[in-house]
């Protein structure tokens, strides 16, 4: 049984960083999915891939998964560049701005 350890990306539609604090095991699915021909659902037997675990270290997850004998991959997070300018909305509206207003 194998699992990767990762640390959750912020959501692309939301500016918070909610579920983004902890680490999650989350196993990986053993067999491929069906797709069913009546209904089109898909389905799998494989109910371990439903599964993830929350840790709040990724050392509490990488022992988790050698106390249950699981083979953990860890994906390492990547690091958010600082993307925020000093100032915010008002500043379009100042009285001092320094170039012109072009809309």
């Amino acid at each position: 049984m194998s699992a990767r350890i990762y640390k959750p990306a912020r959501n692309a539609m939301q500016s918070g960083t909610a579920k983004t604090k902890h680490w999650v095991l989350e196993y990986v699915a053993d067999e491929a999915r069906s797709v069913d021909p009546l209904m089109g659902w898909t389905s799998s037997s494989d109910t371990q891939a439903q599964v993830r675990v929350r840790f709040s270290s990724k050392e509490a997850a990488l022992d988790y998964a050698e106390e249950k004998g699981i083979d953990a991959i860890v994906q390492e997070p990547k690091t958010r560049k600082p993307n925020i300018r000093p100032g915010g909305y008002g500043e379009n509206f100042a009285t001092n701005r320094r170039g012109a207003w072009t809309h």
